[in-house]
């Protein structure tokens, strides 16, 4: 399957020359952030995913991705509402998945 990528807007605050990037596959959901000097990438396997928490506001939405790995949390803001539901409906659906796999194996 191929990986979505979703990125901030340059209207909100940090996004503005280099908007942050979260990338979901079906395997992990990356967030990268540039600057003018070096690059920030951060992944969390879909398997460790614990919670996915989106907050809206008027127009954007900021995402908090929390791993029970106990690693920090993924967090970007600045989103559009639509973007951060597809996010977590994407998410939810390689977890689904994932486990549909594991049980699959284990009945074989």
């Amino acid at each position: 399957m191929p990986s979505e990528v979703f990125k901030a807007s340059r209207w909100t605050s940090g996004n503005l020359l280099f908007p942050t990037i979260i990338e979901v596959t079906d395997r992990a959901v990356i967030r990268h952030k540039r600057s003018w000097f070096r690059s920030d990438e951060i992944s969390i396997s879909i398997y460790k995913v614990a919670s996915v928490h989106i907050q809206t506001g008027m127009v954007w939405s900021n995402i908090l991705i929390e791993s029970s790995g106990g690693s920090d949390p993924l967090a970007s803001h600045g989103h559009r509402k639509a973007d951060a539901q597809r996010i977590k409906e994407l998410i939810e659906e390689y977890q689904s998945q994932a486990i549909n796999r594991s049980q699959g194996q284990q009945l074989e």
